[in-house]
């Protein structure tokens, strides 16, 4: 009998019989399903949302030390907090990975080498030397990415002839032109707007540090960006248009400098409004506090104070250190818990869920955003990730929310079915051309873009991917949509385009084949075409993946090294990801299946939890990884009672289900 606590009162489920299981195992893993479930009831904040801490590399601790000298509040008691985290994840070698296992990587070692300077670390402590050692043996200073620079010129540490222009006049470009700046990603937006305006302004704001030590070639101290051995090639042209801007930029007289610099700050400031900073994402936040000062608002200025306050609710301060977290992420959290609840059994009309939905309903995002430049004619209805980022609703936590929803018994059913309504048709009118999703805009895929040198972040565009199209399936699937339907057969056809040949599917948000090839094979699990060919080759490949012991692990190395796919540490969520995926493609009663199962009933703790000291998050492939701390105990808990369901042939409870017929089409394919 599992029972279920928290929100009121206790409320008992009595599951079917398992004849095919032995007695046994079969309360073992019921007992192992509760628990789990009752660890993420407990967990509940009580306002109805699930909240689990967001965990990234050193470099946020890093900038945050130098925003701090920045900002001119260097209290020395927050740098030495800072400070020890930073030094406590220096590697052997002597420089910081950017995840953990990862090898030393020269952005985030440099970072930290600089950021130590500043917390008064002298250079000839063994650490340090170390540190320059590994920089130098990774190539050095002149080989760092262009934001890494561009702080350091910031501060007056390296030269403006290192730093890629920015120039403010692109924000006069019309949106329909192939370089506006809506062709970049809605991240990338948000960072490079207040980084154009610095770049423009160029505030005196030196630092009495020198790294001219991190150089290994000191002949390059001028040096921008090496040139592609391939003449006619894209990133030649933007460096030769980042020659011409550098001598633009030498003039006396730029006509449109002070319009566009003015756009550029109308921009910023408009999209401060109806969020928790700008973007709700750390790097856009940050550089929007230095824009507004480099603009004459102080540090105490009540709209910088605001960005500022809104900045420090990253900080998590324990015991003698200090540490940030990139943005929150309750929305989705709170969405994958509740899904994981439902499928646990929970009832529907449960204080819990019913609370959660509230929450979550209170968070639909009914007014303008960026995706409408590209999608003029739609109606808002998605849902952001944070508590509060109303340009910036996604296609992933969108479709994902409508799946909690659907399940939930809510006392005012014409409002919470107005809601999926809504949530839907902003889902379909954010289809691309190409038939996939991107997560938040519509047809952003200029490939071309990836060139431009400031582009280094790995992600400058938003084109669509397979595991945020597969939410969409997924949802609209659940919602009783077939396979036949118009958008999910375009959808099909660019998954199939974007399968790899040995069956997997790339994931963009998440660590890595694994997630990508159990998102797509759940998602067409609910428009049964897993019996296909191209499903049951994916799931041979999990099945040649999966570990001896039944456990699934993928080290982050496979986005820079596709010879690892599918292969590194055993994670808790990650083999919940396999095991939801094999469930999709072949019979419960699957060796591989009933591996996985063993592998995570026996891995829980007494409390119901599950460890991960991996990342299993991507923020941008190759540069930026996430560890998203609820993923270790609300997958399993969603794979494991999916088993448990799918075994006793509740192969889905029943829910909300709404005619593909209501809804209208993009325009435009």
């Amino acid at each position: 009998m599992a029972s279920f606590a928290r929100m009121g009162e206790e409320v008992s489920v009595a599951p079917a019989p398992l004849p095919w299981q032995e007695q046994e195992w079969a309360a073992r893993l019921e007992k192992t399903i509760e628990r789990g479930a009752n660890h993420l009831l407990s967990v509940q904040a009580q306002e109805g949302y699930w909240q689990g801490e967001l965990e990234a590399d050193t470099t946020l601790e890093s900038d945050y030390i130098y925003y701090l000298h920045v900002l001119g509040k260097a209290d020395p008691e927050r740098i030495a907090k800072l400070a020890n985290y930073i030094r406590r994840r220096q590697l052997a070698d002597g420089g910081w990975s950017i995840y953990p296992g990862g090898p030393s990587e020269l952005n985030a070692t440099c970072k930290a080498y600089f950021a130590l300077k500043l917390a008064d670390d002298s250079t000839e402590t063994r650490h340090m030397v170390q540190a320059r050692e590994t920089i130098h043996r990774l190539g050095g200073l002149e080989h760092t990415n262009s934001y890494v620079r561009f702080y350091l010129a910031l501060v007056g540490a390296v030269g403006w002839e290192l730093v890629p222009s920015i120039p403010p006049e692109f924000m006069l470009l019309p949106n329909w032109s192939f370089m506006s700046i809506y062709e970049m990603s809605s991240w990338t937006r948000g960072i490079v707007i207040p980084m154009a305006i610095l770049s423009t302004v160029r505030p005196n704001w030196r630092l009495p540090v020198c790294v001219d030590e991190l150089f290994k070639d000191p002949t390059r101290k001028n040096a921008a960006f090496d040139w592609s051995k391939q003449l006619l090639s894209w990133k030649n042209v933007f460096l030769a248009l980042d020659r011409g801007l550098k001598l633009y930029e030498k003039l006396p007289w730029k006509p449109l400098r002070q319009r566009a610099l003015r756009e550029a700050k109308s921009w910023m400031l408009n999209h401060i409004e109806r969020t928790e900073g700008l973007a709700a994402i750390y790097p856009a936040m940050m550089n929007s506090i230095f824009a507004l000062m480099a603009l004459g608002h102080g540090p105490d200025d009540p709209l910088t104070w605001r960005e500022i306050k809104e900045f420090s609710r990253f900080e998590i301060e324990e015991d003698d250190t200090i540490r940030m977290q990139p943005c929150v992420s309750p929305v989705w959290d709170t969405c994958i818990a509740m899904v994981a609840l439902e499928e646990a059994g929970l009832p529907a009309d449960h204080p819990a869920l019913v609370k959660a939905a509230d929450w979550m309903l209170s968070k639909q995002v009914l007014g303008p955003g960026d995706w409408q430049v590209k999608n003029k004619d739609a109606e808002p209805g998605g849902w952001a990730f944070e508590f509060r980022n109303d340009f910036y609703p996604d296609v992933d936590d969108t479709a994902f929310v409508l799946m909690a929803l659907q399940r939930v018994k809510y006392p005012d059913a014409s409002r919470m079915e107005g809601a999926i309504r809504r949530g839907i048709q902003w889902l379909l009118s954010m289809q691309n051309h190409d038939g996939g999703w991107g997560a938040f805009d519509r047809d952003n895929d200029r490939r071309f873009l990836c060139n431009i040198p400031f582009a280094d972040h790995n992600a400058m565009i938003d084109p669509s991917t397979a595991d945020v199209t597969a939410r969409v399936v997924e949802c609209l699937g659940r919602f009783g949509w077939p396979a036949d339907h118009p958008a999910i057969q375009r959808a099909v056809k660019f998954l199939l385009r974007d399968q790899s040949g040995d069956g997997s599917w790339f994931g963009r948000w998440g660590v890595n084949y694994i997630y990508g090839t159990s998102g797509v094979l759940r998602a067409l699990e609910t428009v049964s075409l897993t019996a296909r060919d191209y499903c049951q080759r994916a799931v041979v490949w999990l099945r040649t993946v999966q570990k001896a012991d039944g456990s699934f692990g993928e080290s982050l190395a496979s986005y820079e090294m596709p010879s690892t796919k599918g292969q590194g540490p055993s994670t808790a969520s990650q083999t919940a990801w396999g095991l939801i995926g094999l469930l999709a493609g072949t019979d419960a009663s699957d060796p591989a299946i009933g591996k996985a199962v063993s592998y995570l009933v026996h891995k829980q703790h007494e409390d119901g939890s599950w460890s991960e000291p991996d990342f299993t998050g991507t923020g941008f492939p190759g540069v930026f990884y996430l560890k998203y701390h609820l993923y270790r105990n609300s997958f399993p808990v969603y794979a494991l009672a999916r088993y448990s369901n799918q075994s006793r042939g509740a192969y889905e409870y029943a829910a909300l289900k709404l005619q593909p017929s209501e809804f209208r089409l993009r325009s435009g394919f």
